[in-house]
């Protein structure tokens, strides 16, 4: 697959195997809103928060705090590797991704190496408003809490996509469309039907992180997340 096509799947940008079952820097406690699975997203569920969690979620997040200091100029970020996803196309954010990254987190964490930086379009360029951080699908979440505690963080991985015949890919983009992972379609069969090919699974998981907000809540924010992808 091209890098592109990689990423259209991976973003799945609605403008355009195998089952996998399933801190604060503020002082004050942390007032998270649990998001839940869908036919299209596989989420992690909150957990209930251990000694120690709270102070490794800060590590992360000063870690991604750090690269968003050395990130804030976008050219700085392409001339470090970071390529912009369709950067033509309107986009409430644009993913910079760095493949390289994206290869060291499928073997190791390190939040000062995240997969992608997620910029906001503004007049003559862009806005750094947050990191993405990424995992292999089939890591369990007992692995996704030993990087990030899930009584903070609420990973996610992408399920259920129909991706059209050959030639017919730009259907994804159309509203309301029946493929893609904003679609119709979320079972083998449907897709099968509708000429398709199936994917009960999509690459791997991610989790979005916004260092700069001010409390644990936003930094950690589900809700921002899901709103950026679409």
């Amino acid at each position: 697959m091209k890098r592109t096509w990689i990423l259209t799947i991976l973003l799945a940008v609605p403008l355009v195997g195998q089952e996998h079952n399933h801190s604060s820097m503020a002082d004050g406690a942390m007032d998270m809103h649990e998001m839940h699975s869908s036919a299209h997203m596989h989420m992690t569920e909150l957990r209930a928060e251990q000694p120690g969690d709270r102070k490794r979620a800060d590590d992360v997040a000063a870690a991604a705090n750090s690269v968003m200091a050395k990130y804030s100029d976008y050219k700085v970020a392409e001339a470090d590797g970071f390529e912009p996803f369709l950067p033509k196309l309107k986009q409430k954010i644009v993913h910079f991704t760095n493949y390289d990254n994206g290869m060291e987190a499928a073997v190791r964490f390190n939040p000062e190496h995240p997969t992608s930086l997620l910029y906001e379009p503004v007049e003559g360029g862009y806005r750094l408003i947050g990191v993405m951080y990424t995992a292999p699908y089939f890591f369990t979440e007992a692995q996704l809490n030993d990087r990030i505690p899930l009584s903070v963080a609420q990973w996610h991985v992408h399920t259920n996509l129909c991706i059209p015949p050959d030639g017919q890919r730009w259907k994804m983009l159309l509203p309301n469309s029946k493929f893609g992972l904003n679609g119709s379609i979320s079972t083998e069969k449907a897709c099968t039907d509708a000429g398709g090919t199936f994917r009960d699974h999509v690459l791997g998981w991610m989790v979005h992180v916004y260092p700069n907000e001010q409390d644990a809540s936003q930094i950690w924010s589900v809700e921002r997340q899901m709103g950026d992808m679409h």
